[in-house]
């Protein structure tokens, strides 16, 4: 991988310091998604980041649909889904026996797959290159060596190879990882749990037949009594993860004469297949009390870590970023109170401990601490194979999917009677959509604004309809309407000159319970703020006013 251009800063050349809006610490996943979702709302921002590569070997690799649609927002999600291993189906394996196996994505209707397998340099290469058609200042090379906190900011001290220099900032945003930079320096850090395990990762160039699938094995007679996990990954690496036990030395392991024969055993003395990176890693479930502290704030794994079975670490990571930009935006712009960022605590504290509770579940059976544990596991394992009631008690990963934010302060609890799953707090499930010969999709069309989604079924236009769907627009903070018809209804909405998207397989009235007159207000993070049976735009404003921090009366029933 070729360095990344380091460049001598601004600030050592005039010997001043700089203010920035946003100074963000970290150009992993998390920290570049950030970024140029800021920059997408307008929002100067500095990028720090210690490294001049991307990083090395697989780390990051799972990513779930929630996030390749995220990353359709910023504008790459293509470019991963292309250049990735596309997956919804996962099999588990006793010895060398299939128990059953898994569907992560049954039905149609989606644009994504339920995950991509892809090397974590590839997503930062692609996101860098996102990056550099924004006006966001990226600053190789440099390494944050100190940070004050204010009433009003954050001053910062970068050491680089010229010397060091001084900025401050309004706000920072830490997004350097499970061992944060930034966290240390302000004497903070992250608790919870570490578990009594070690798990090698070997990535694996070769050409192989197995399918593009998750395999995991308990107890595999190529690595008897100890777990195995393989995931294909893009160019024909194969990742494969061994488990070692407590007492494997780290650093004995990762040596090619400890790595090349456990592979061989797993392929065959005749597979051809060359080692590309090795790692030796413990599970941690852990995470810092608040991810909030005054003008500093923490993303990603800097705020919390669980173990790799579940791939729920980057995941959740590109989830903070998704939650966060947009509120600190709006803060920025005077769009919104300060009060607006508490809801980040708010949101993704209980998103990590969902993580974390799910990622401890999982180590807990794949790594059994007691006996009694292990004869539960070993029940399940054996129960599993003829009797489907017992695969929900086997627990292999337990993959990652979004957070609703069930208890957040920003929704409106529904008047009206619903039902299924699109509850406010509830991230948009994708649907199908047509206009004329054109194929789209929900989520494609909502955008990174407050959207109204106004379903009219079969309803032919209205004129005061119409005047208060273009009433949306022209609130204090602005709503885009987005229409949408029963499929074969749009022809007397075009022919006023009106953008209207036909529900063309009719998934979105069914997944959304829509029927016509229902209203949906969605957050620019593509959760569901609230929702009506009709529209009404004093009820608007007061879930708008909700949804970006500012205190709304209770109205009575």
């Amino acid at each position: 991988m070729a360095a990344l251009p380091y460049r001598r800063a601004p600030e050592l050349i005039s010997g001043t310091s700089t203010r920035y809006p946003v100074v963000i610490v970290g150009a992993g996943p998390v920290g570049l998604c950030v970024a140029i979702d800021l920059a997408r709302h307008g929002v100067q921002c500095l990028l720090l980041d210690e490294d001049d590569r991307t990083s090395e070997g697989s780390r990051a690799i799972c990513f779930a649909k929630r996030s390749l649609e995220i990353l359709d927002r910023l504008g790459v999600g293509q470019r991963a889904v292309d250049k990735g291993v596309v997956w919804n189906l996962g099999k588990v394996f006793l010895r060398e026996r299939l128990l059953y196996q898994f569907d992560l994505l049954p039905e149609s209707g989606h644009k994504r797959p339920a995950f991509i397998n892809l090397q974590q340099y590839h997503l930062e290469q692609f996101l860098i290159e996102r990056l550099e058609e924004t006006a966001v200042d990226v600053r190789w090379s440099n390494r944050v060596t100190g940070v004050t906190r204010h009433a009003d900011g954050v001053s910062v001290t970068v050491g680089t190879p010229d010397g060091v220099y001084a900025l401050e900032c309004d706000y920072l945003l830490a997004c350097d990882g499970a061992r944060s930079t930034v966290r240390a320096l302000l004497g903070l850090e992250a608790r919870g749990q570490v578990f009594r395990d070690r798990f090698l990762i070997a990535d694996v160039k070769m050409e192989a037949s197995f399918p593009t699938e998750r395999w995991f094995w308990f107890d595999p007679p190529f690595h008897p009594g100890q777990s195995v996990l393989l995931h294909k990954q893009a160019d024909d690496v194969w990742r494969i993860d061994f488990q070692l036990g407590w007492d494997a030395d780290p650093e004995a392991e990762k040596q090619p004469e400890r790595v090349m024969p456990r592979i061989r055993a797993m392929l065959g003395e005749h597979v051809p297949f060359r080692l590309e990176w090795v790692s030796v890693y413990t599970f941690r479930c852990q995470r810092m009390e608040r991810f909030g502290y005054e003008r500093v704030f923490f993303l990603g794994d800097a705020a919390h870590q669980v173990s790799p079975f579940g791939a729920r670490g980057a995941n959740s990571g590109i989830q903070d970023a998704d939650n966060f930009a947009w509120k600190l935006a709006l803060v920025l712009q005077d769009k919104a109170p300060a009060v607006l960022l508490d809801s980040y605590d708010a949101e993704r504290i209980p998103a990590a401990d969902e993580n974390i509770l799910n990622s401890t579940r999982s180590t807990d059976f794949i790594t059994p601490k007691s006996h009694a544990s292990r004869m539960f596991r070993d029940a399940a394992l054996q129960l599993a194979e003829r009797h489907p009631f017992a695969r929900a008690l086997v627990n292999s990963g337990r993959l990652s999917l979004p957070h609703a934010y069930a208890a957040t302060p920003l929704s409106t609890p529904d008047r009206e009677r619903f039902v299924g799953r699109m509850k406010p707090g509830t991230p948009c499930v994708d649907t199908p959509l047509s206009a004329g010969e054109t194929r789209t999709w929900l989520l494609d069309q909502l955008g990174d604004d407050f959207c109204g989604v106004y379903f009219a079924g079969a309803q032919a236009p209205d004129p005061a309809l119409l005047a208060r769907l273009q009433g949306l627009s022209r609130l204090q903070l602005a709503v885009r309407p987005l229409l949408l018809c029963t499929a074969g209804c749009a022809g007397a909405w075009r022919a006023l000159g009106i953008s209207v998207f036909e529900d063309s397989e009719g998934l979105f009235a069914s997944r959304y319970d829509a029927t016509p007159g229902t209203l949906y207000l969605i957050r620019p993070d593509q959760h569901v703020a609230a929702r009506w049976r009709h529209l009404e735009l004093r009820a608007l404003r007061e879930a708008l006013a909700r949804a970006v921090g500012q205190q709304v009366e209770e109205q009575t029933a």
